[in-house]
Order: structure tokens, then C-alpha cells, then sequence
């Protein structure tokens, strides 16, 4: 029995360093983007951008390793099933040893269906297969991160990821400074720089756990244990098919706001900051959520587990009616800020109203989205996914046409809503 203020500090305990990480792996390539920007050619630049995106692409669908590893973790950690934590512990990592040492092997076609993809051209496709060559490589690195983030979140610790995080920027930062222009190595120092950041990371994160938990022993007969496996693929399936859902809605949004012009493109691409931002905090509510959940669910404490769910609920409507005042009142600053092209300024506050509207719509998708996921109920995040992209497209079809950037906003947030909605429903009707 914990009053609500130490519940709340209990989650912002796991969420603040949650969303640290957030704001801070992106940094990653925005470091590598800082140093090829002086190399003295737009190219490289350009072969950054369009490398970066064929990573964010794959490894995007590959975040069920995280999110998967957290509510069962946590789950066994409540349930007090230490053999239960060590077997995800390595069944995580032998997925992601699988996954990434697949990627190295199809790594020729890979590399071409994605600048085919994304249509990259000449000096730009070439620098970018290059530097695509050389990290991928770090694959294996980069998901057994992601598993053993997510179990590391099971365990209740956010700490660790996020000394890694911070750790992992500065080493990249500074190894690929060094090969750039100490070695003249381009942008093959600016790729190995990264790819030694990714391994480095994946390294001390480990190493981290063992040193906080101890080296985690479990059978082999018990990680590729039959049931054990069903249940691992059957939730990350759910999850990835969600996350197909989720691109597919992403990738539609930027390709009808490109096909509407260069100006457009610009404006929806600078409101959805907007979004973005949210995310970073909202993320990492879910984050504590999804252990929090899975803790109280394993431990069988189902009114601290509604009372958890309780205070997620609250601290997410606070930020999301204080992230609502902001962008309100920020206006033309706000935008003035991230741009300084004027004329896609003045474009972005005909739209200003609906990216303000983000939060109000979206906060309970992002909060069941953690609850959900500490209870292992993945199968309703898919079906409200589903649902969502379903009356994302439907209303797309019906309103732009007549409508055209409106309609496609209108669609974005009804989506978003749905989610909510679906969700929030799911949670209630199952708690009963």
C-alpha cells in the first residue's frame, strides 16, 4: 500500500531516465550528420540522411526485442521466478544474436532493396551503400542492446541504459572525429566510428547488468524450451506486426505530404516535432509503466496493479494538458524557433491547431501502450493498431481529396484517438 505520492515517484524514478535516453539516441546520428557536415560536400550529408534512414527503417521493426523483454522480465521478477529472469535474459540475446547476424548475411540485398526504397541516386547511393556496408556490422550489437534494455527495464532499472546512451554519443563522437579528420578516413571513419560505438555499447551494457545482477545462468534446454518459445514468438509478433502498422502510417503521412510539394512536406515535417517531443516524455511514462505493471502482474498485487495504472493515468493527463499550454502558447515562437524559412512558418500555423491537439488525443495511446505491455497483452495493442490504421486510411480516402492537408491531419489524429480509446477500453472491460 503506497499513497499516490510515492507511486509517482516511484514511476518518475524509472521515467525520467527513460526519457533521457530518448532525447539522447537520436544524438547518434545527428553527431555523425555534424561531422560529415564539414567535410565540404553536400553528398555527404546527403549519404548520412539516406543511410541513417535504411537503419531507422530495419531496425525499427526489430524494437520488439525491447518491448518484449520488459513485461515478461518484470512479470517473473514479481512473480519471483529468478530462473524465469535469467532464461529471458538469454533467450533475448540469442534472437538478437539470430536477427543481426542474419542482417550481416543478407546485407547485399538488403543494402539495395532500401536505397530502391528510398531512391537514392549517384554519388549519394554510393556513399551510402558504403556506409551502410560498414555498419552493418554492428547489427548483432545494436539488438542484443535493445534486448538487454528492455530486460534491464523488467528488472526496474532505467539508469543503466541511460549512462550507456549518454556514453555511447560521446564515444562515437569522439572515435569518428578522430578517424575523420586525424586518419582522413571520410566517411568510412565517420561508419566505423559508429560501428564501435554500437558494439562498445552493447559491451558495457552487458557488462553493466552482470555487474549489478550477477551473470545470469539458465539451461540451454530451458531457453529453447517449446512453450517458452511459443509464448516469446507469439508476443513479439504482435508486436512487430503492430509496428509494420505503425511505418506503414509514417511512411504514408511524409509520402502525402511530399507528393503535395516541398512547402507542405516542410510544414507537416516541422509539426510533427510537435509529436515528437511529446513522445520523448510520454515514452517514457510507458517505459515505467510496462515494468511497473509487469512487477504488480507477477506478483498477483492486483489493486497496487490498478492503483499503478491509476497514477500512469494521472501523471500522463498532467503532462499532456502542460505539453498542450506550452505549444498553445508557444505559437510563432515555438515555430520560429525550429524553422527561420518564413513562408513554411506562415504555411504551419494554418495547421497549428491540429498538431496542438496531439497530446490531448494521443496520452492514453501512449500510457496503454506501457500497460499493456507489462501485462503481456500485445495482442491488444495489435487490434488497436489495426483499428486505428484502418480509420487512419478510411478517413484519409474520404476527406483529402475534398479537404487536402486538413483531411490528412484529421485522419492522423483520429487515429491517434482510437488508440486511445481501444486501448483505455481493452484495459477496463479486462480489469473488471
Amino acid at each position: 500500500m503506497f499513497p499516490m505520492s510515492s507511486r509517482l515517484r516511484k514511476i518518475a524514478s524509472l521515467a525520467i531516465p527513460a526519457v533521457v535516453t530518448n532525447v539522447t539516441t537520436p544524438l547518434l546520428a545527428l553527431c555523425d550528420t555534424a561531422i560529415v557536415g564539414h567535410m565540404g560536400s553536400a553528398v555527404y550529408i546527403a549519404a548520412i540522411a539516406v543511410g541513417g534512414t535504411m537503419f531507422n527503417m530495419l531496425y525499427w521493426l526489430f524494437g520488439f526485442l525491447r518491448m518484449g523483454a520488459s513485461g515478461t522480465t518484470a512479470q517473473a521478477l514479481g512473480a519471483g521466478d529468478k530462473a524465469g529472469v535469467n532464461t529471458i535474459f538469454h533467450r533475448g540475446l540469442l534472437m538478437a544474436a539470430a536477427a543481426g547476424v542474419m542482417m550481416i548475411l543478407l546485407r547485399g540485398p538488403l543494402a539495395s532493396g532500401l536505397l530502391l526504397l528510398i531512391d537514392a541516386e549517384g554519388e549519394t547511393r554510393a556513399l551510402a551503400a558504403t556506409y551502410f556496408g560498414i555498419c552493418i556490422w554492428g547489427a548483432p550489437a545494436v539488438l542484443g542492446t535493445f534486448a538487454l534494455t528492455g530486460w534491464l527495464l523488467g528488472m526496474q532499472n532505467s539508469r543503466i541504459p541511460m549512462w550507456v546512451s549518454i556514453f555511447i554519443n560521446v564515444f562515437n563522437i569522439a572515435l569518428s572525429l578522430t578517424l575523420v579528420y586525424g586518419v582522413g578516413m571520410g566517411i568510412r571513419g565517420v561508419a566505423t566510428g559508429t560501428l564501435c560505438a554500437q558494439w562498445a555499447g552493447f559491451l558495457l551494457t552487458a557488462g553493466a547488468a552482470i555487474r549489478r545482477y550477477g551473470r545470469p545462468r539458465a539451461a540451454w534446454s530451458a531457453v529453447i524450451e517449446r512453450s517458452g518459445l511459443k509464448r516469446f514468438f507469439r508476443i513479439n509478433t504482435d508486436i512487430f506486426l503492430r509496428t509494420v502498422c505503425l511505418v506503414a502510417i509514417t511512411l504514408w503521412f511524409t509520402r502525402v505530404g511530399a507528393t503535395q510539394g516541398d512547402v507542405m512536406l516542410a510544414v507537416n515535417t516541422l509539426l510533427m516535432q510537435l509529436f515528437t517531443i511529446f513522445s520523448y516524455m510520454m515514452d517514457g511514462i510507458a517505459f515505467a509503466g510496462e515494468a511497473l505493471c509487469g512487477l504488480n502482474a507477477g506478483a498477483g498485487k492486483r489493486d497496487e496493479l490498478r492503483r499503478t495504472v491509476r497514477a500512469l493515468c494521472l501523471l500522463g493527463l498532467v503532462c499532456s494538458v502542460l505539453f498542450t499550454v506550452i505549444y498553445f502558447a508557444g505559437g510563432d515562437a515555438f515555430l520560429s524557433l525550429l524553422s527561420s524559412d518564413r513562408e513554411v512558418v506562415a504555411r504551419s500555423e494554418e495547421y497549428f491547431g491540429w498538431a496542438v491537439s496531439i497530446p490531448l488525443v494521443s496520452v492514453m495511446a501512449f500510457v496503454m501502450d506501457g500497460v499493456m505491455i507489462g501485462l503481456t497483452r500485445t495482442r491488444a495493442m495489435l487490434a488497436s493498431m489495426a483499428i486505428g490504421a484502418a480509420v487512419y486510411f478510411t478517413l484519409y480516402a474520404l476527406l483529402f481529396p475534398s479537404m487536402g492537408n486538413h483531411g490528412l491531419w484529421i485522419a492522423f489524429l483520429s487515429y491517434l484517438l482510437v488508440r486511445s480509446l481501444t486501448l483505455t477500453g481493452i484495459y477496463l472491460y479486462s480489469s473488471r
